[in-house]
């Protein structure tokens, strides 16, 4: 029994002096800092957890403290980012510092680096630069009803490199950050939701000004998604070459999102009451005159 537990001893001391040769391994030498392999598992799990604790410490932020203070999401989203960014910078700065590598063999790898990201990450690196200058000035933030290039939605998201944009079909739409930095964005809830629009109205020339003026603002009023203060307006436009031509002009909140939806209810009831009124919709006429005569027959 003793020869047994003797056997298990040295077999268990021989697994152990094996386990530290492997550990104490010199995979290459970072300047005069040797590189274990106990050492690069220290160092890989060293920079996991700081980005563990990054995250962490967001969520305990955006979900628990930022909470009681009633900021809107963008603002919360906002802070979170930046602590989170902040912690891993200075998290990485310690690990480095406290692993004892030899720093001033990492220059030539530092300039190494900063030619790939002159070349190889610039598009990366401009994204990044400009997420963050996003979250400083804030041009655009989650809730926003923004167009850019074309993309018309809201903002439900931004991140580190791009931001993402649901639109009326529910199509998600990823931007580059650096499009809101470079590009004229039209933000159309930056001060607040509500907003005004500009509906044309053609009317024939027969039409009273007047009176089709009184029908598109009792028109306007009974829409529930026009305010009533401030009050619908109609602008007498233009004389057109078929038509006198008006613009309604009414505010929302509610259509901020979905215009065309408030076009079409406004001028199904336009043409309702046009009708019921006799006012006549114009449509382009043209005249056609006909020569005839006996100089243009021939034989």
């Amino acid at each position: 029994m003793e020869e047994i537990d003797q056997i298990i001893d040295e077999g268990g001391s021989e697994i152990i002096e094996w386990i530290q040769s492997v550990l104490d391994y010199t995979l290459f030498n970072l300047g005069k800092t040797p590189i274990t392999v106990s050492f690069l598992v220290f160092f890989l799990a060293s920079i996991f957890f700081v980005f563990f604790l990054a995250e962490r410490l967001r969520r305990l932020i955006t979900g628990r403290l930022l909470k009681r203070y009633q900021l809107d999401p963008s603002t919360n989203q906002s802070i979170g980012t930046i602590t989170k960014y902040v912690f891993v910078c200075l998290g990485l700065f310690i690990v480095l510092q406290s692993s004892g590598i030899d720093l001033s063999s990492l220059t030539v790898l530092a300039g190494a680096l900063g030619v790939g990201i002159g070349f190889g990450l610039q598009n990366i690196m401009n994204n990044f630069i400009s997420g963050i200058i996003i979250l400083f000035e804030r041009p655009i933030k989650i809730g926003d009803r923004i167009e850019v290039n074309g993309v018309y939605g809201d903002v439900v998201q931004i991140n580190a490199r791009s931001t993402e944009i649901i639109t009326n079909d529910n199509i998600s739409i990823i931007v580059p950050n650096s499009e809101f930095i470079s590009s004229n964005v039209i933000n159309w809830s930056h001060n607040e939701r509500r907003v005004r629009f500009n509906f044309p109205v053609g009317t024939a020339y027969n039409s009273n000004p007047t009176h089709v003026k009184r029908i598109l603002i009792e028109v306007a009023m009974q829409n529930e998604g026009v305010l009533k203060e401030p009050a619908p307006d109609v602008l007498f436009d233009e004389f057109g070459d078929n038509s006198l031509n008006f613009i309604l002009r009414v505010w929302s909140i509610e259509y901020i999102n979905k215009p065309a939806v408030l076009k079409s209810q406004l001028y199904y009831e336009i043409f309702k009451a046009f009708t019921a009124e006799g006012i006549e919709i114009p449509f382009p006429q043209r005249d056609i005159y006909i020569k005839s005569g006996a100089e243009n027959l021939k034989g």
